[in-house]
């Protein structure tokens, strides 16, 4: 597979996937990367009237991970990501990868064409404690050298029950997640406080997606709607029957529709 070097040295895998149309690069959210998450099969979906840029994020997979971290590193990841598909691409992320995606948008300006976002997890304000608790936990397991308690963190976050997490410790699948445990921090950065980023979000000159799931809990549709409200001319639209593991089939066409939209506006 390819890589590409970063602004701070920091070696990147990518590979495209389809080579027809606009490029789209894909954003995971948090614990996932080429080799296991939503990306590829909404690749394979996308394959026919779309080139996607599915990569692996600082620290997961094949890329590489050179210190400190900043957000800022990851946004010029995806600057450099855009440099290799001819210098202008949309961004699509889901989750946590979402913030990461609006906050690219926002500071890469023109070189962005249009944006996508599944569920970015922004909270209420009655909300905010448990965020902040979550960051509390986490950099305490992390700076104490102990990626089980901060993975056990992020589950109890996400809303895993206590027999799901200790199946999950048990299960061939813990060690992979345990080693993805510090790029955890990397998603609660780009999510900031957990409040919408009103400033970033008002500021955005691009056309802008923002989608949720029919069956997803209630309090995963506030970011995306807040978002919808104060992104100019954005759009909001429900995945009928779809929860936060959106398929790709489910996904697809919206994705599809909005971007060829897009590409025509240019």
């Amino acid at each position: 597979m390819p890589t590409l070097t970063s602004a701070d040295g920091t070696p990147i895998a990518f590979e495209l996937v389809g080579d027809h149309g606009p490029a789209v690069i894909l954003v995971d959210g948090a614990m996932c990367f080429r080799g296991g998450g939503p990306m590829r099969p909404i690749a394979r979906a996308l394959a026919g009237g779309l080139t996607s840029v599915l990569y692996d994020r600082r620290g997961r997979g094949e890329s590489g991970d050179v210190m400190p971290f900043a957000v800022k590193r990851e946004i010029e990841d995806i600057g450099a990501l855009i440099d290799t598909v001819g210098g202008r691409a949309a961004l699509f992320g889901i989750s946590s990868g979402g913030a990461l995606a609006l906050r690219a948008a926002a500071a890469l300006g023109q070189r962005v064409s249009a944006l996508a976002v599944y569920e970015v997890p922004f909270m209420p304000p009655g909300a905010l404690d448990g965020a902040a608790a979550y960051t509390v936990a986490l950099d305490s397991a992390l700076a104490a050298g102990v990626p089980d308690d901060a993975v056990t963190a992020f589950l109890r976050r996400v809303g895993t029950p206590e027999a799901g997490i200790d199946a999950v410790r048990h299960s061939p699948a813990w060690a992979g997640m345990v080693a993805l445990a510090p790029t955890l921090a990397y998603d609660d950065a780009a999510m900031g406080d957990s409040t919408v980023p009103v400033d970033l979000a008002t500021g955005l000159g691009i056309p802008t997606l923002t989608l949720v799931g029919g069956a997803s809990p209630e309090f995963l549709s506030y970011g995306v709607h807040t978002l919808a409200d104060v992104v100019p001319g954005a759009r909001l639209e429900v995945i009928d029957g779809q929860q936060h593991d959106v398929s790709a089939e489910a996904i697809a066409p919206h994705l599809l529709r909005f971007l060829a939209r897009a590409d025509a506006r240019l």
